[in-house]
Formats: structure tokens, sequence, C-alpha cells
């Protein structure tokens, strides 16, 4: 496989490709390989299935965060409730 490296990026873009990963749950390196693919009218190569991530989906930094302050709670153990 070769590697490509694209010089002079400018923010807008590099932002737009950094909002779509993260939107997306994949890596910035995916997010443009799939760009690229789509735009010269490649077809996707599927892997086979290793996870179940496209039929749960996944979540943003920002769920994640969201999430685990919602649970902060649980992280305590009261221990007057065990004694």
């Amino acid at each position: 496989m070769k590697s490509l490296t694209i010089h002079n990026m400018d923010d807008e873009m590099a932002n737009a490709i950094k909002e779509l990963a993260e939107k997306s749950g994949l890596s910035q390196n995916k997010i443009i390989k799939k760009l690229l693919r789509k735009s010269l009218g490649l077809s996707e190569k599927r892997k086979p299935q290793q996870d179940f991530s496209e039929f749960c989906g996944l979540w943003t930094a920002a769920e994640e965060e969201t999430f685990e302050e919602a649970i902060s709670d649980f992280e305590h153990i009261d221990e007057t409730m065990w004694a």
C-alpha cells in the first residue's frame, strides 16, 4: 500500500475533515480515503465484519463525555449503605 502526504492544507478543509471524522466516529485517515474513493468513482472496499459498530452506532467524543458525566454518581460508593 502507498502512503500520501498532503502539504499546505487550508484550515477550512482540515476542520471539515476533522468534523466529519468526529461526527462519524472514524479516523481522519479513513474519512479522507472514503472521500477520495467517492470522488474518484471507486467502489468502497468492504472488510469482513469485525465488530457491531455499523449496527449499534458510534458515539462522538461529546456524547461520550455527556454519558460519563451522567453516570459519574455511580462511581462513588456510599460506605454508610454497607455498614
